[in-house]
């Protein structure tokens, strides 16, 4: 569990985005994005997806690294085994 809320968290660190600018861009409650941040619980598909656009709302670079972090490095970068 958790690969989204540590992208996220690791995100909003490297960022000093809060959580709660996160919440009001997607229109839920903070908790929701406390509770990914903390491993907690998982967001759907349909979250990570709203959490990408939140995120590039308030900062383009800091969503692309969101993607990046959460769905790995693409095939040619280095990264097979």
């Amino acid at each position: 569990m958790g690969r989204a809320g540590k992208a996220l968290k690791q995100v909003l660190d490297n960022y000093g985005i809060s959580q709660n600018q996160v919440a009001v861009k997607m229109g839920i409650g903070r908790s929701n994005i406390y509770r990914w941040v903390h491993e907690v619980r998982d967001p759907g598909a349909e979250m990570v997806i709203q959490l990408r656009d939140a995120l590039y709302q308030i900062n383009q670079t800091a969503a692309e690294e969101f993607v990046r972090l959460y769905l790995g490095n693409p095939p040619g970068d280095g990264d097979e085994d």
